[in-house]
């Protein structure tokens, strides 16, 4: 029997129709992948399902019986809970506090059953087989247990409907398999799992079945045993995308830039590196092991203990990320949200931000019509959708702000460019144009540094690569013709 039906569900913001008749069943103790490129209505279906929208037409029906939420808490109370990519747990609290924050058990007297509350918490991360002492801070825990916590709140509230979204996008490689377990778990007492995620491997390994969307409308579902990464690609992207990564450099330059010494106090420790015109350089290794904190000091966004720099032979000094960027270095983080993008400012502003000085007129006002060329040129060769550059950037989905957030480092035409994580979060289809984007600024004489912990990615796009462990370089190994292995960097990375 299905768990979950949704029938002709369709969605509109103004003008802009966003779901169109969407079908979608899930069955009671299965794993179903929702899947498709970003802007594809994912995230929408979810916000309705979950009772955060209202739909304009359609129906949904939770074990047969139709149902039309107001608000969060009666799909709650219905046995739905979201799992959001971005945790909600309170650090300062305890793990059992978290799971029962304003759902406390009280004694007679009105006051917090604190020994039955632990007890509670206890209970519920048993039946998920999971050792957990539900006293500690939350804010003590790995990424990979808060996740975790983020499952056993939803299984406190009795969920039989468990929508999962990007549940693994901040977490290590070994802590993805304690995820996976829970979620078999999960499904095998009959709970239904709703997983979205970008990685197509997860899917392949964690899914029954795979339903997908594109540009706001049903494509088909499969059953993922008889399916294949082809065949799914095909689906979300209407066309077949070739190799996800560009070919490696046809030729790499004169060294444009050098790393010496370079130290953060108790997180990167005699760093020293070079880097050629045209080339990308890839930084790898194990969650915590240096690699996003010795760049941040490079261009001292962090405070560095030390470090010399060289530009084309001379020497340079670097005070801050907006001195870097003078420099012609600019470094795009990680966190695209609370330290890149300004989320509540148009497309158009967000190209031009760091390139203000470009954007002047003769008297030092803003040439209000470059700006808005320079973003137009921008959206379109970086397939920004909506192709309206006075959207704000927050409205956007997950991978069009990335290609925002690349578009204003490219608009400052940086001689090196610095790339955390630069397709966490975003689908297939925007993943290999940012690797084409990438390749191309490099064969046009920039070059690359790209920090990833995803392996395929590193060996895929890097001409060179740096292995981090333990805040130094482990190793240097040449990947101009995509030889390097996975083990290979996994040795360098946890062994001397």
């Amino acid at each position: 029997m299905d768990a979950l039906q949704i029938r002709n569900v369709s969605k509109s913001f103004g003008e802009n129709k966003v779901l169109s008749d969407i079908n979608m069943d899930v069955r009671k103790g299965e794993v179903h992948a929702l899947i498709g490129e970003n802007g594809a209505g994912k995230s929408t279906l979810v916000k309705i399902i979950g009772g955060i929208y209202a739909r304009d037409a359609g129906e949904i029906l939770i074990d047969g019986e139709a149902v039309d939420f107001k608000d969060p808490l009666q799909a709650m109370r219905m046995g739905i809970s979201i799992v959001h990519q971005e945790l909600s747990l309170v650090p300062n609290a305890t793990v059992a506090e978290n799971i029962y924050l304003r759902r406390e058990i009280t004694n007679k007297a009105g006051f917090n059953d604190w020994n039955k509350i632990n007890q509670q918490a206890a209970e519920v991360f048993q039946r998920i087989n999971l050792d957990v002492d539900p006293t500690e801070l939350v804010g003590m825990l790995s990424v990979g247990m808060q996740q975790l916590v983020e499952v056993a709140k939803a299984i406190a509230l009795n969920a039989r409907i468990v929508i999962m979204d990007e549940p693994t996008s901040s977490l290590s490689e070994n802590e993805i398999p304690d995820l996976f377990r829970v979620i078999r778990s999960l499904r095998d007492q009959g709970i239904s799992i709703i997983f979205i995620s970008h990685k197509l491997t997860e899917l392949f390994e964690i899914s029954d079945r795979i339903t997908v969307l594109r540009d706001g409308e049903y494509v088909g579902t499969v059953d993922t045993a008889a399916s294949s990464s082809d065949e799914i690609i095909r689906m979300m992207v209407g066309r077949h995308l070739g190799d996800l990564f560009p070919q490696h450099a046809s030729q790499i330059g004169d060294v444009v830039f050098e790393c010496r010494g370079l130290s953060l106090f108790g997180r990167a420790k005699d760093v020293n590196f070079k880097i050629r015109r045209g080339e990308i350089l890839g930084l790898s290794g194990l969650v915590g092991a240096g690699r996003t904190e010795a760049m941040r000091a490079l261009v001292n966004a962090d405070k560095r203990s030390s470090g010399q720099f060289w530009m084309n032979g001379e020497e340079i000094t670097i005070e801050n990320p907006q001195d870097a960027i003078s420099k012609g270095i600019y470094y795009v983080s990680e966190d695209r949200k609370s330290s890149g993008l300004f989320l509540n400012s148009s497309i158009t502003w967000n190209v031009a931000m760091a390139s203000l000085d470009r954007m002047k007129k003769a008297l030092g006002m803003l040439d209000q019509s470059k700006m808005r060329q320079t973003a137009e040129g921008f959206i379109k060769t970086m397939d920004v959708r909506p192709a309206d550059q006075r959207v704000n950037t927050g409205n956007l989905s997950g991978g069009n702000q990335q290609k925002v957030l690349l578009s204003m480092a490219l608009c400052t035409e940086p001689r090196l460019l610095i790339v955390d994580e630069p397709t966490r979060g975003v689908d297939i289809g925007a993943k290999s144009l940012i690797h084409k984007r990438l390749r191309e600024i490099a064969e046009q004489g920039a070059c690359v540094i790209v920090i990833s912990s995803e392996m395929p990615e590193i060996i895929g796009m890097s001409d060179r690569i740096l292995v981090f462990r333990t805040g130094h370089v482990s190793a240097e190994l040449d990947n101009l013709r995509g030889s390097v292995t996975q083990e290979e960097i996994m040795q360098k990375a946890t062994h001397n």
